[in-house]
């Protein structure tokens, strides 16, 4: 392609991206903190839910909005639960797809208060061309989308940290060679597609960003509120939505205070010695729901002061055909510390709905959940704020498998916890309560017969029902 053609530029930029991020792996020598400078975050850093929701929303809620730009991660594939092309496309809800259910929320919005909040996918060179194809079916909602690409990085030999790719291809055997460098990436290929400058001449002013994925991140009114009402010289430019630590996130990325400023700490980071107090959920109570608002103007300045400075991951990967390579990324909260005023934000754990698993499917796509308007919420009708606990075995993890072995899905209103392994099949309106352990060992088969009612029960041995 001749270098003045658009795909040419975008080459260039994503080159000297990956050199500047290269030539920063290569000076970085041991963990990027030094365990004994964290310190706890200041209490006003880090404020409850509720002290911002208590001081109610204005008559203009559809000023705030139309400063608003809601962008969605959508690098990811579908892989992790058996599906091929883009996540975003899998099915979640009565035939809605993530996507579908993030366009219908907006759209929402936009006709209730009369507004025009526009949807942005910062999408991957492996999302980009399927999710394109599928964005026609939305022409006539009430939502304007816009894309951009994150960047294309070649992936490096471990040993000889030289690049795998032989030419610029993503065919043939270069094809793997090459990778989206994490969703931290976001701020410099938002400010090079040009669609971050077109959004602020427009009057937009804060960014709403989330993983496509994660069901319970909507927009809040209450935290848009919060954000534009700031008196000027104190604007908060970055918020970042925490929320507690359970047993099941000590893996997920925590707030510290470091040299003075709000820090994201990931298990990354950690040096070896200190990663159990780590995932201790006494000393770091709360983790990163990768919920983020962030203030457009200010990603602006620090792209243009060459000022946003994350951590680097390492990522190691093994290819096909057995080598060894290295991925270098960034994570988008990381950006915290460059920000000024930046504040955590301690949100209900409904706000994280994260379908990773198909048995995160299973709780979303059952009675545990109503669908409103693109928004699931909790059932009224559970008793416990808190979700059941779900183990499916390795028989469900493909989407596929999972769909056949559930005839309708059960009733889970009043389940606490269920465990599914080996060859299991579930009946119409099964009803499971309490805690449900059912294992069919190797070579045998359960079927639960339709209508079966299990509450605090363990299943096990061989139960066969074929049709006569």
């Amino acid at each position: 392609t001749s270098p003045h053609s658009h795909y040419g530029v975008k080459v260039r930029k994503d080159f000297a991206g990956f050199k500047n991020l290269f030539h920063r792996f290569l000076q970085v020598k041991g963990p990027s903190v030094e365990w004994i400078k964290i310190q706890r975050p200041p209490e006003d850093s880090i404020q409850p839910y509720d002290k911002i929701s208590a001081r109610g929303l204005p008559n203009n809620v559809a000023n705030s909005l139309n400063k608003l730009v809601v962008v969605k991660l959508n690098g990811g594939l579908g892989t992790s639960m058996g599906c091929k092309g883009p996540k975003s496309l899998i099915s979640v809800r009565n035939e809605n797809t993530f996507l579908d259910l993030t366009v219908q929320q907006i759209e929402h919005l936009n006709k209730t208060y009369n507004t025009d909040v526009p949807l942005v996918l910062m999408n991957s060179f492996n999302t980009d061309e399927d999710t394109k194809k599928i964005l026609q079916k939305y022409t006539h909602h009430r939502v304007k989308i816009h894309t951009f690409n994150q960047s294309r990085y070649p992936r490096i030999n471990k040993e000889s940290l030289l690049p795998v790719a032989k030419n610029l291809s993503m065919t043939g055997q270069s094809a793997d060679g090459w990778y989206p460098p994490g969703h931290g990436d976001i701020y410099a290929s938002f400010y090079n597609s040009g669609l971050l400058d077109q959004l602020i001449t427009q009057g937009k002013e804060y960014i709403f960003v989330s993983n496509i994925d994660n069901l319970g991140a909507t927009v809040d009114l209450n935290i848009l509120h919060h954000l534009v009402s700031q008196p000027n010289g104190k604007r908060c430019e970055f918020v970042m939505e925490v929320t507690d630590k359970t047993r099941a996130d000590v893996k997920g990325g925590t707030l510290i205070q470091y040299e003075g400023k709000l820090r994201l700490l990931e298990i990354a980071q950690v040096p070896k010695a200190h990663v159990d107090e780590f995932k201790s959920v006494s000393k770091f109570k709360i983790f990163n729901t990768n919920n983020l608002w962030i203030s457009l103007p200010a990603i602006k300045r620090l792209q243009e002061q060459n000022a946003m400075d994350m951590e680097i991951i390492v990522n190691p990967k093994t290819l096909d055909g057995g080598l060894n390579v290295i991925q270098l990324e960034t994570a988008v909260g990381a950006a915290i510390k460059c920000f000024d005023n930046a504040l955590g934000i301690n949100v209900p754990r409904s706000r994280f709905l994260p379908v990773k698993t198909t048995s995160d499917l299973l709780l979303v796509m059952s009675n545990l959940y109503s669908l409103d308007a693109g928004s699931l919420t909790m059932s009224p009708k559970r008793e416990f704020p808190t979700t059941p606990h779900v183990k499916l075995g390795s028989s469900f993890t493909k989407v596929q498998e999972y769909l056949t072995r559930f005839e309708s899905i059960p009733d889970m209103l009043e389940l606490d916890h269920l465990t599914v392994s080996g060859d299991v099949t579930f009946g119409k309106n099964v009803s499971l309560k309490g805690t449900v352990i059912i294992i069919a060992n190797h070579g045998d088969r359960i079927d639960i017969p339709a209508g079966s009612m299990l509450e605090n029960k363990i299943v096990s041995g061989n139960l066969r029902i074929l049709d006569h």
